[in-house]
């Protein structure tokens, strides 16, 4: 296989006390996390410092889950809105991007287009919008709904969700707002573009009250595994997170979008494949090792068996079965994807049901020193299994500065990182072109 010259590109998923469930119980952990906004800003500026690509806040229109017992031992019950939190961050970063995650299923596409054209301005061109479906049926009781929307009905909505607000981000000619004031003229209305959009889903006339983004359009992000997700990740996505354990997995992911997205006219670089990964850095293996047992044996088992339920379908009860035994059939849920991976993993590696839910509270870990943790990710890089990782830091501070200080400058003196940022927008650090407006291209057509 031909060596890869180009460079790795590095997410900080941005988590309250940290993305273990367990970060807040921490003895080095800040409890109240989660609102205090000092500490996102020093998260910001360090993961700035380590030439991250961006932040990524995941995020769901409701809590974490309807089971209170187990919630109330996780610190998941209270999270800043992403794009209000990006918007503050925006004002104390200067290069790195701003991720936010924002549902398909219970928006409309004129706020969507709206807000992130805001960030995008707001920020100077480092926006990015991971595009969604549901996946939570809590969701549905705060927007007027007895029932979740079906998966497939989820994906058809994104579909024309995800076309109608592109249309409205090209409601304007980059120079559209001549500002002119000896002329009196503010824009030139030969510039406006009315999108006018009739679909099965939504009916939207535009234009959009936001001049054209910086970047065109925010980068578009999207993270569905499914035959459903895969599809609209190939035809629209520019980033895609994945949760790939292994790397001959991730190969195969990685071969299918490229794919596929070669299907759609599209360049495979033009998507970067990024799955998730959880690094311990240590001074020792040994080290690293102790790191990561400790954090496990703060797991509740009451949030683990939570845990692992949601995943394999929240109506799930396993508290009756043998934490030591083995995992029971479960029937098909809304979880698609993700469900079937777990449940594979179970069966092939015989996972107790308190083996299985360690196994995903520990997320896609990466034990050991900082040369070990860049020997995992120049394998998976140069195997063609990713384009770079969005990483899941277990712990706050700690666990991210552990990464800039130690892993950072590891995967520099191998060739494989930027030393610093080269352009100032988020698509300029992932080398992705500005898109052409598409109003302006018809008329030159």
């Amino acid at each position: 296989m031909i060596r890869r010259t180009d460079q790795l590109h590095l997410g900080a998923f941005l988590a309250n006390s940290g993305h273990h469930v367990a970060a807040w119980r921490h003895p080095e952990a800040q409890a109240d996390a989660s609102q205090d906004f000092e500490h996102f800003k020093r998260i910001a500026q360090t993961a700035e410092r380590g030439k991250f690509d961006a932040l990524f806040i995941a995020d769901v229109v409701a809590l974490w889950g309807h089971h209170i017992d187990a919630l109330s031992r996780t610190a998941r019950g209270e999270h800043f809105e992403p794009l209000t939190l990006l918007s503050a961050l925006a004002a104390v970063t200067d290069r790195i991007g701003l991720i936010a995650t924002a549902t398909t299923t219970y928006n409309e596409p004129y706020h969507i287009a709206r807000k992130f054209a805001s960030l995008d301005h707001l920020s100077k061109g480092r926006a990015g919008w991971n595009l969604v479906t549901s996946v939570v049926s809590d969701e549905a009781w705060n927007f007027g709904r007895e029932q979740h929307v079906e998966h497939a009905d989820r994906y058809q909505r994104a579909e024309e969700f995800h076309d109608v607000v592109k249309g409205l981000w090209d409601s304007w000619d980059d120079d559209a707002f001549v500002r002119d004031k000896q002329s009196g003229l503010y824009f030139d209305p030969d510039k406006l573009h009315v999108l006018d959009h009739k679909g099965e889903h939504f009916s939207v006339r535009g234009p959009l009250n936001v001049a054209r983004p910086p970047q065109g359009h925010p980068v578009l992000v999207q993270a569905g595994a499914s035959s459903a997700g895969r599809h609209l990740a190939a035809r629209v996505a520019e980033v895609i997170f994945v949760s790939h354990h292994d790397r001959a997995a991730g190969q195969a992911f990685y071969q299918d979008i490229k794919d596929q997205a070669a299907r759609f006219g599209r360049e495979p670089d033009a998507i970067k494949i990024l799955p998730g990964i959880t690094p311990f850095v240590g001074r020792s293996r040994e080290h690293a090792q102790e790191q990561y047992e400790a954090l496990q044996a703060l797991i509740d088992p009451v949030v683990g068996l939570r845990l692992l339920a949601d995943t394999l379908g929240e109506d799930i009860d396993l508290s009756g079965h043998d934490l030591d035994g083995p995992l029971p059939d479960t029937p098909v849920g809304q979880r698609g994807s993700r469900r079937d991976q777990v449940i594979a993993l179970a069966r092939r590696e015989n996972l107790s049901i308190r083996q299985l839910y360690l196994r995903l509270a520990g997320g896609n870990p990466a034990i050991g020193t900082a040369s070990d943790i860049a020997d995992i990710f120049e394998d998976w890089f140069q195997s063609r299994a990713c384009d770079g990782f969005n990483v899941f830091f277990p712990t706050f501070p700690g666990g991210l500065d552990s990464f800039v200080d130690q892993v950072v400058p590891e995967l520099q003196r191998r060739g494989l990182f930027r030393h610093d940022y080269q352009g100032r927008t988020l698509r300029e650090h992932l080398g992705l072109r500005r898109p052409v407006n598409r109003f302006v291209g018809a008329a030159s057509a």
